[in-house]
């Protein structure tokens, strides 16, 4: 028994048919070797003369044909005659080898397909039958099959009419540019009738020993030189790489001719044939009880499935939907459902595509080469949405690896690793939403972001799971977005999404990315918009993944110490090589266009802006111009950042750039003082705003006088850039403490101490960001193991109202902000805060207004210590006659003492802090209050 192929190597035990079920038409392939061999007639083009003449001879031999099979020959579904017979030749005078049949040898020739089929139906009973029923039952109507045929020989040499159909094709095909490298025994002449084997079918020059390697070796070019259907001297070569088949035939209406087995898995034949005819390869694998076939149409019959223009962006690092050209996509080629794949992988020797559905032996499908762009393409019929795949990849040095696909758009769960072919099918309902969403600038928008680890906020949840839940709780809590810590696929849970091995998959532990599209989908009919954090900063080193992907740097630099990021162990990418560049760029177009996202985080800016980072003085090089500055990631961010914004309105780009670089959310054409233009991101996390006050914060009240300026700084740069104040996750791990624990003193100080600076963080200039957990003050870090201690907010739970008010206090801190534009639409003008006193740190109090674009004002006013301050007197603007308290973090309901400013506070004419009026209010202990003017 032929031995059957090795399995998989992956997690999912399911292994599908070598071959699948496909439908109809195919067009040529490339011409191979043997056609070489072509007399000059052949070559330069038909004759119409002799080519009418050859009809009008033909005709007879084909009536009979069709009307008068052999007797006894057992006829396929769709072939009327198991013999093929030269034209001129009737059923009954077809020459066998030698010359003339001798009625022994027809009867032979006759009943060896009727025994095969015996055989066949004997040991595959109604499955076989089955599938040969549905295959049938899948083919194009004969008008397509004339369609397909007419056109595909106005494409080869010896076809019998100019194309008159070649614009029906579905897409305009980039041939390969590569030349096939010429055989070894390509002068010997093509098989004669008189050695034609039995049916008709004569032994096919043999490959050269340098093709046949590199084809077997998964190192050749171009296999559709070698592979499918070329038209030679006498005849049609048709050739098939099928490693695992005990025979191979070709299906064709009024044919069925079983080609010659050449060893190592290669069948070929010549028949004598005018044109290439619409066929199939009906493969036959097993002996005995296992013996079964099947019916396929032939990979290598097609012209590549990615246009011209495709190829050339590709080349030019311009393809803004790069998506949509790279990667595995199901589509109809030349009337024929399939997949296409096609990969970036210019080092490579070869290419082949290995899976569930070739027992993961890349073997049978070699890809071709598409001249100097690098990009190996496939078109494989049949194939649909769920099969696995990798990519077999030859190295320079001849040795092989598997990779996944870098453009896969789904992937298995890990720690399996394989890539799926994806096929969407959501119908988006958030329309409403994706209209009106570039209806404001987002800095002149409130903008309130709860931050979340999907797999840990409900541990446990999938995506469609967490579409019931999250939209509703952050909608009570009155956010007006989420942040989404990374989704792209990453093999290890313990990074948290920042090490991606999947820039264009969702992460397959929650779901399909149909699944999160659903979970986008009800945030945005829940009013919530979306951010995301993106990383293409750096990637892992894994061997399956990214890095040297074809067998040398290709994403990442070439140079090791440029590769090498100092701190995670991971790969920088090459900024400065524009293939990268544009599978960057476009990984961001791509969640923004396909999965409706309306923010990218970008995570690590600093790590890529500068040579130096992390790095010691001799282990890095200076720039082109001596300096520190990483140009190409300049470049890629304000690249990124244009194409984004160009293509994606309404969407909003944030850097976490924890440095003082010049111009973040300066526009790229704006030149700054340090001869940089801006990079163009519309908001950048406050990094110094968080660390200084939460310093402050972890102070005992009666030292926080010493460092009062830590709070009052921020104000000197508040407007150099378009802000974002977080509290993210990276201040809640690591022993860094949860947030209300950073907090000294008691129990109760500690909570007064989260609120109000919860209270001074909401009226402070700038967005905000605040990470899951810390809405009702969890005392424990946060752990991707088992997410926030929801169990603190339990009715059973002792000290649950405590941290229910907390929660409550949050709830209201969105409400009022969102209804007060005084505290965000005028976030990036200094025109819209002004100082009541910034320097009372003997009482460790900070007074301040914020003005709307009308001018009406809110006055914030924060008591850091832990008495209350009685009669305590503040400046006021003008024409304002009274005010009211609108928020009071010490009020009973949020686990206050509730000491408050009740009725009106009257303006009086008391010159203060250097205004003409003021109004002595009680400031309650550890606390924030809001006053807002009464009426």
């Amino acid at each position: 028994m032929t031995p059957r192929p090795p399995s998989r190597p992956s997690s999912d035990p399911a292994a599908a048919a070598p071959d699948a079920d496909v439908p109809p038409t195919f067009l040529p392939a490339a011409r191979s070797e043997d056609e070489q061999d072509a007399p000059p007639a052949q070559r330069t083009g038909p004759d119409p003369e002799a080519e009418a003449a050859a009809a009008r001879a033909a005709e007879p031999a084909r009536k009979t044909s069709r009307t008068k099979p052999a007797r006894g020959a057992a006829k396929p579904a769709d072939a009327p005659a198991t013999e093929v017979k030269p034209a001129g030749a009737s059923g009954a005078e077809a020459p066998e080898a030698g010359g003339a049949a001798a009625p022994a040898a027809r009867k032979t020739a006759a009943k060896k397909p009727a025994a095969r089929k015996a055989t066949a139906k004997k040991t595959t009973a109604k499955k076989a039958a089955t599938k040969t029923a549905a295959r049938t039952s899948a083919a194009k109507p004969a008008a397509t099959k004339t369609t397909a045929a007419k056109a595909a020989a106005a494409r080869t040499p010896v076809a019998k009419k100019p194309a008159a159909k070649k614009t029906a094709e579905p897409q305009t095909a980039a041939p390969s540019t590569a030349a096939p490298e010429p055989a070894a025994h390509t002068d010997a002449p093509a098989p004669s009738a008189g050695t034609a084997g039995k049916g008709g079918v004569r032994a096919a020059s043999p490959l050269g020993d340098t093709d046949r390697g590199r084809l077997l070796s998964g190192t050749h070019h171009d296999p559709h030189a070698l592979l499918g259907a070329h038209p030679v001297r006498d005849g049609v070569l048709f050739r098939a790489l099928r490693p695992y088949a005990t025979s191979v035939a070709v299906l064709a209406k009024g044919l069925r001719a079983e080609l010659r087995d050449e060893g190592d898995g290669l069948f070929a034949g010549v028949l004598p044939l005018s044109e290439i005819p619409d066929y199939q390869l009906v493969i036959a694998y097993g002996e005995g009880p296992d013996a079964h076939e099947v019916t396929t149409h032939d990979p290598y019959r097609f012209l590549p499935a990615i246009g011209e223009l495709d190829l050339h962006l590709i080349g030019e690092g311009r393809h803004e939907e790069l998506w949509q050209a790279l990667g595995a996509r199901v589509m109809e080629h030349e009337g024929v459902s399939g997949t296409r794949f096609t990969v970036w992988a210019p080092n490579a020797q070869g290419v082949r595509v290995a899976g569930n559905m070739n027992y993961w032996d890349g073997t049978v499908y070699p890809m071709r080469s598409l001249g100097s762009t690098g990009v190996w393409e496939l078109f494989i019929p049949g194939l649909g949405e769920g099969e696995l795949y990798k990519f077999d990849i030859a190295r320079p040095d001849g040795s092989h690896t598997l990779r996944i696909d870098p453009m896969a758009r789904r992937t298995e769960c890990p720690p399996a690793n394989a890539s799926v072919i994806d096929v969407t099918r959501h119908e988006w309902g958030d329309a409403e939403w994706m209209a009106r969403r570039a209806e404001r600038p987002v800095h002149t928008s409130p903008l309130s972001v709860y931050e979340v680890h999907l797999p840990s906020w409900r541990p446990g949840l999938s995506y469609r799971e967490l579409a019931e839940q999250l939209p509703a709780y952050v909608k009570d809590l009155g956010f007006t977005h989420v942040e989404l810590m990374p989704v792209a696929e990453h093999p290890f849970g313990g990074s948290w999404g920042y090490q991606v091995t999947g820039f264009y998959a969702p992460t397959a532990r929650l779901g399909s990315p149909d699944d999160f599209k659903y979970l986008v989908d009800a945030l945005h009919r829940a009013g919530i918009g979306v951010i995301m954090d993106w990383v293409p900063a750096h990637f892992p080193r894994d061997d399956w993944a990214l890095a040297e992907f074809d067998g040398r740097p290709l994403y990442e630099h070439e140079d090791p110490a440029r590769a090498a990021h100092p701190d995670w162990g991971t790969l920088e990418f090459d900024y400065g090589r524009t293939e990268v560049r544009n599978f960057l760029a476009a990984n961001a177009v791509y969640w923004c266009s396909e999965f409706h996202i309306d923010g990218l985080r970008v995570d690590a800016v600093a790590s890529m802006l500068y040579l130096d980072y992390s790095r010691e003085h001799g282990e890095w090089t200076p720039n082109q111009h001596g300096g520190r500055e990483n140009l190409d990631a300049v470049a890629f961010l304000q690249e990124m950042n244009a194409t984004v914004y160009r293509r994606c309105p309404g969407v909003v780009t944030i850097a976490e750039e924890s440095t003082a670089w010049d111009g973040v959310t300066r526009a790229t054409h704006h030149v700054g003082p340090g001869g940089f233009g801006g990079l163009g991101f519309g908001l950048k996390w406050n990094m110094g705003w968080m660390h200084d006050s939460l310093e402050y914060m972890a102070k005992e009240p009666v030292h926080r006088k010493y460092h009062h300026n830590e709070m009052t700084f921020s104000m000197v740069y508040a407007y150099s850039e378009n802000y974002v104040l977080p509290i993210s996750h990276d201040e809640v791990v690591h022993g860094k403490r949860s947030l209300v624990s950073k907090m000294p003193g008691d129990w109760w100080q500690q909570r007064a101490n989260h609120r109000a600076y919860l209270g001074f963080m909401w009226s402070h200039p700038g967005k905000q960001l605040l990470f899951m957990g810390q809405e009702f003050a969890q005392g424990a870090e946060w752990s991707e193991g088992h997410g926030p201690d929801w169990w603190l907010l339990d009715p059973a739970y002792s000290a649950e109202p405590d941290h229910r008010g907390v929660r409550d206090l949050v709830r209201e801190l969105n409400r009022l902000y969102g209804a007060t534009p005084a505290l965000w639409e005028r976030d990036t003008d200094p025109g819209g805060f002004s100082w009541i006193d910034g320097g009372a740190w003997e009482d460790n109090v900070f007074a301040f207004v914020r003005y709307d674009a009308e001018g009406d004002p809110l006055v914030a006013v924060c008591n850091f210590s832990p008495v209350v301050r009685h009669e305590y007197r503040l400046g006021m603007p003008e024409n304002v006659p009274a005010w009211r308290e609108v928020l009071n973090t010490d009020e009973e309901r949020f686990g206050g003492s509730g000491v408050a400013n009740t009725g009106q506070l009257k303006a009086e004419p008391v010159p203060y802090h250097g205004r003409a009026v003021s109004i002595a209010a009680v400031l309650p202990p550890l606390a924030t209050i809001w006053l807002r003017p009464a009426g």
